[in-house]
């Protein structure tokens, strides 16, 4: 091992950090193409393999637009393993580094990313407007450079990691089975299940923080067999995790994890620490090495591995067209549960802070700024636009988060639809069929695919809110599809019970020799 001291420059670490995360905001992992590729070519459910398809195709349009994934263009998580032979030309601390690499790439002009990191997590919750400070950690190791690893992790995916303490005899694959059946679809599924086991409690959550970021590896794992009680587990959950049927968006389907990670650490004998974190469709990250040459250098991936998926083979039959500036409560009572619609004309947007500030205003006996009666409103917090674009990529956020707003909103506007990402619960379920409001998602890992249908964007409230400022945009044949209707029935709750049961069936028949 070459044990030389290396000097690294600072400013090489901030320019690297910088086009690290510009890179993965519009550049999926090739591995996860083709684990999603696969996916979508065994897909049977209608509903799902749409879903996949709108993501594969959206990957392929930010790709070659150089503009982001998702909307959420996440909080940035860094783990950096530095050599103890390296030594650093700078003033500056790692930390502040790295966030000055996060400042560069969130405020870049040609693509800026969504800031979404507020400074007072308790009272002010105040944007910080560049995404600073980034969550890091630093290892020291032998050697002489610097290995990081970086990730931006969207929220919805992140707001369902979730930790236990087992006793030690408890099986970890029920638990986490069990959990990731209650877990919904707000992660953005189909993604990867990564979970630590040991140590700590903080210890189980960096591990299994860490571990998403490996390689997709499971075909090969599957085909191979397991040679230890961690790869056993892997692709236990990996089975166990896909029949349960959740499939794309929740939607119901075969797919709903591409892979599992597993890490484990040493832990007291009393002790069984178990961490369980989600990674959405978005699923970007990166690991580099700088050992004093300067900046990264980076490549952009062989798209030829991005499948040729257009826009004829996502919305072939069934397709429902809606003109919005037309549309009345009857027809909206007419859309059920699983169908696809088009929508064309004007709608509003509208996510937690400003379902607050409504609110407000209604229990203070105030107008609201914009009147909501026979509109819909799409839950969003687009990315800023650059150059000729109208609006940036603007995928829906996790609907759910406006469940506690949802009863008021409806019966005080005469709102006539919503849409956003994932499930609502039973109470917002419950408003949907008193005020026969329906709900419809957009496929959330598809927001540059969804800024295309818009036409036209301009603020009309809240304009201090930034990205969670009331817009109104202009759509033409913007997808969505039918999860809620006025009768209460839910997609996500009947499309992967369907699949559940269908694929239990299939694994009795071959089970039996049918």
């Amino acid at each position: 091992m070459n044990k030389r001291t290396r000097t690294i420059a600072g400013e090489d670490i901030a320019r690297s950090v910088a086009d690290a995360l510009q890179y993965i905001s519009y550049y999926h992992p090739p591995d996860y193409i083709r684990y999603l590729s696969q996916a979508y070519a065994r897909e049977q459910s209608p509903s799902a393999k749409n879903a996949i398809g709108q993501i594969l195709l959206n990957s392929r349009m930010a790709a070659f637009g150089r503009r982001p994934i998702c909307q959420d263009t996440g909080l940035v998580v860094v783990f950096a393993k530095v050599g103890m032979g390296v030594r650093l030309k700078s003033a500056a601390s790692f930390a502040d580094l790295v966030n000055e690499g996060v400042r560069q790439a969130y405020l870049d002009p040609d693509n800026p990313l969504r800031p979404s990191i507020v400074s007072d997590p308790l009272a002010g919750r105040v944007n910080t407007r560049d995404n600073t400070p980034a969550v890091v950690h630093v290892d020291l190791v032998a050697g002489n450079q610097i290995e990081i690893t970086i990730a931006a992790k969207g929220g919805g995916s992140e707001n369902k990691a979730r930790f236990t303490t087992l006793n030690p005899s408890a099986s970890v694959a029920d638990w986490v089975v069990d959990t990731v059946s209650t877990l919904g679809s707000g992660w953005c599924p189909p993604g990867l299940i990564s979970v630590g086991i040991g140590g700590s409690a903080e210890k189980a959550m960096l591990l299994a923080k860490e571990a998403m970021n490996e390689p997709i590896d499971i075909s090969e794992l599957i085909a191979r067999g397991p040679s230890s009680a961690e790869e056993a587990l892997r692709v236990e959950l990996y089975e166990r995790i896909n029949a349960l049927g959740i499939g794309a968006q929740g939607l119901g389907g075969l797919t709903t994890v591409v892979d599992v990670k597993v890490a484990t650490y040493p832990t007291h004998a009393a002790s069984k620490p178990v961490a369980l974190i989600p990674q959405c469709a978005a699923n970007r990250h990166l690991k580099f090495t700088l050992d004093g040459s300067g900046p990264i250098r980076l490549e952009p991936p062989d798209l030829s591995e991005w499948p040729q998926i257009g826009h004829e083979d996502l919305h072939t039959s069934g397709v429902r067209r809606v003109n919005l500036n037309a549309v009345t409560k009857e027809e909206t009572a007419s859309w059920r549960c699983g169908e696809t619609l088009l929508l064309s004309g004007k709608m509003l947007t509208g996510r937690d802070a400003a379902h607050q500030r409504m609110v407000d205003l209604i229990d203070a006996g105030k107008p609201l700024p914009v009147d909501l009666l026979g509109r819909v409103i799409y839950y969003v917090g687009p990315v800023r636009a650059v150059r000729e674009e109208v609006v940036g990529p603007a995928g829906p956020t996790t609907a759910s988060r406006m469940d506690s707003f949802i009863e008021k909103i409806l019966a005080e506007t005469g709102l006539y639809a919503m849409v956003g990402k994932a499930e609502r619960g039973p109470a917002a379920i419950e408003s949907i069929v008193r005020h026969r409001t329906p709900y419809l998602i957009a496929v959330g890992g598809a927001a540059y695919l969804v800024s295309k249908s818009i036409k036209a964007a301009r603020i009309v409230a809240f304009e201090d809110l930034g990205m969670e400022a009331i817009y109104e945009f202009e759509v033409q044949d913007m997808p969505v599809i039918m999860a809620v209707d006025v009768e209460g029935n839910s997609i996500h709750n009947s499309g992967p019970l369907e699949w559940r049961k269908r694929m239990a069936a299939d694994s009795i028949a071959r089970g039996i020799g049918v």
